[in-house]
């Protein structure tokens, strides 16, 4: 049985298939040139973020008030981690490059 985290992972992609899709073009535009991308990646990328808290709220949104809000952390870290295999540049959403 696969970890929780990578079935939520496999259940947001596969439903929002379209979205990733279009943003892994545009991420891997960004990734060649930031400054051309950047406001259109932020933009696009916030939209991203929204489904991404989705569904790391719906991962760990009941332990975090438990005893179990350090394997809530560790549980989203992990989520976080396998998005970021496959959209490297996740935390550059909402920078600005100079």
């Amino acid at each position: 049985m696969a970890a929780k985290f990578k079935q939520i992972f496999e259940e947001m992609v596969s439903k929002y298939e379209k979205e990733f899709d279009t943003f892994q073009e545009l991420h891997d535009k960004y990734e060649k040139d930031p400054k051309n991308w950047q406001d259109e990646f932020n933009s696009e990328g916030a939209k991203i973020m929204e489904i991404v808290h989705t569904y790391e709220d719906r991962l760990c949104g009941h332990m975090e008030n438990t005893q179990n809000s350090t394997y809530s952390a560790n549980l989203a870290e992990k989520f976080r981690n396998e998005i970021k295999r496959y959209l490297p540049k996740l935390d550059m959403i909402g920078v600005t490059v100079g």
